[in-house]
């Protein structure tokens, strides 16, 4: 079996107050991850790294109210960024059921009350207010996740949305998307170089 990742030193400065409760998650999904179908046996030896602080990253970026994540699943980034910032709300929008219950046993033990779980697929569910931001990370590409994304998203709010290297490709190949959406302020951020060894990209963009 594979052994886990040894936290990075940069994680604590990532977490600050908070790095205990992201100790305690990354440990659960450790132990738990594979057997629930959350995370692959080979993902524990880069669990923090290429899960944990690319989730983290994008902390700083969010606003104080109510952010949506799309397919949720293992928590990532949702249940991260939670734990991050208890200062903001989140929606975890997940329709597999042990997934679901993963989520709630979760955010329960970890004491997260800024956390809401809804069973739900992110075409069909509905929401009074919209949400202010919504993220999602590795859900699909950019063509078929805005459409589900920005519908959630109220106007003036924002998609942070996890990509990979080929982001700027997706972009191209979203145009019709990202018109039918009415996106603007389109922008590549790219989070934690010279902090971390994987850094994070997030399409970035406001819903009008």
């Amino acid at each position: 079996m594979s052994s886990v990742e040894a936290e990075p030193a940069v994680a604590a400065q990532l977490f600050g107050d908070r790095i205990e409760l992201a100790r305690a998650f990354t440990a659960d999904l450790a132990r738990r991850g594979d057997e629930l179908g959350l995370i692959g046996p080979l993902e524990l030896p880069r669990l923090w790294t290429r899960h944990i602080l690319n989730s983290v990253l994008l902390a700083p970026l969010l606003r104080p109210g109510r952010v949506g994540d799309v397919g949720s699943g293992a928590g990532l980034p949702g249940l991260v960024l939670a734990i991050a910032r208890p200062d903001v709300e989140f929606v975890l929008i997940e329709p597999m059921e042990r997934r679901v219950e993963w989520l709630e046993h979760e955010s329960s033990s970890l004491g997260l009350d800024n956390v809401e779980v809804v069973r739900a697929r992110a075409e069909e569910v509905e929401f009074s207010p919209w949400l202010d931001q919504v993220t999602a990370r590795a859900v699909g590409a950019l063509s078929k996740l805005i459409p589900i994304t920005a519908r959630l998203v109220r106007s003036g709010g924002e998609l942070l949305l996890f990509k990979g290297a080929s982001v700027e490709k997706e972009v191209d190949a979203a145009a019709k998307a990202i018109r039918k959406a009415r996106l603007s302020d389109i922008e590549i951020i790219t989070l934690g170089a010279g902090q971390v060894a994987e850094v994070t990209r997030v399409f970035r963009s406001t819903v009008d």
